[in-house]
């Protein structure tokens, strides 16, 4: 059995051992892998592995042996599941292992955002507080998350999480979804428009569709309140970035912070690079120790449930 990871690095810089998957057949791990080398690559392996390298109908027709793609990930659009389908290929994925850690990085981003740790951090270094005729100081305003109302775009796994979290805060939390769903004490399901005219912090924690590209536009930036603060750690292309910048510069918008682009790595010319109070971190929610240990071992199972026959966590 033939199992080749083609792009292992960003889930496994080298802290993770392989020899559970190298149990279960001949291994062979590639760092990165370029579109041009996917298919010499990929040989005649049965199983492959991949996290961001794509998977288009050319390779499945040019891999006929292929029966197995696993997703080091929870999305898949980077596989043509229609065309692996129609070769007979089973593609799974990893649900729901980075679920805690992307929570815990939304209210990262709001942390640094609301009490500017980074800043003030520099600062100590610096020698301004050395400096300060007072006991102590700060160079931007602080802002305590009590009684500040969160809502929620999506509320699936994730954005429970970080409902939680908000209402331990002491925060007043809303929440819209395509459908409704039932919420704890002290949060209120609402439409859209509600949410964005009265919450304090919008937060995005829904998958991106054709339906919602750039829901998060100038026409929806207008309603919500002056001062805001936005926050994406579901999508990038979920937001309006030119829209967003702008909203930041004039005001409307008090901050963004976001682990997540339209584009990544991210474009020089990206209008987020160039606004102000826009915090950006490179993608990296999902990528604590312990989650991608746990990618790994729902991998391994995900190829042990493949040759026992009851594949799981199929999603073609």
């Amino acid at each position: 059995m033939k199992i080749v990871v083609l792009d292992g690095y960003a889930a496994n810089p080298g802290d993770v051992s392989w020899e559970e998957f190298r149990a279960l057949g001949d291994l062979t791990v590639y760092d990165r892998t370029a579109p041009e080398e996917t298919i010499d690559r990929i040989g005649d392996a049965e199983i492959v592995l991949l996290n961001k390298t794509p998977l288009g109908a050319d390779v499945f027709a040019a891999c006929p042996r292929l029966r197995l793609v696993s997703v080091l990930a929870t999305g898949y659009n980077i596989v043509d599941t229609a065309a692996a389908r129609a070769h007979g290929v089973t593609v799974c994925n990893v649900p729901g292992y980075s679920t805690g850690a992307v929570a815990q990085m939304t209210f990262a981003l709001l942390l640094e955002i609301t009490q500017q740790v980074g800043l003030h951090s520099a600062a100590v270094f610096a020698g301004d507080w050395q400096r300060s005729p007072d006991f102590c100081f700060w160079n931007k305003p602080l802002t305590e998350l009590a009684g500040k109302t969160m809502g929620l775009i999506g509320y699936g796994a994730i954005g429970q999480a970080v409902g939680n979290i908000a209402l331990a805060f002491g925060m007043k939390l809303l929440v819209t979804a395509r459908h409704e769903k039932p919420v704890p004490d002290g949060a209120e399901f609402v439409d859209l428009d509600a949410l964005l005219r009265r919450a304090d912090i919008v937060s995005l924690h829904c998958p991106q569709t054709a339906e919602n590209r750039r829901m998060i536009n100038a026409d929806a930036l207008a309603k919500v309140k002056d001062g805001a603060i936005l926050l994406n750690t579901a999508r990038g292309g979920l937001i309006d970035e030119q829209a967003v910048a702008d909203a930041l510069k004039t005001g409307k918008l008090a901050a963004f912070g976001a682990d997540v682009v339209s584009k990544e790595p991210i474009s020089a010319d990206n209008p987020l690079l160039a606004a102000p109070n826009c915090f950006l971190t490179p993608h990296i929610a999902w990528a604590p120790y312990e989650t991608r240990l746990r990618l790994h071992r729902t991998s391994t199972e995900n190829i042990r449930a493949y040759l026992a026959g009851t594949p799981q966590n199929v999603v073609n």
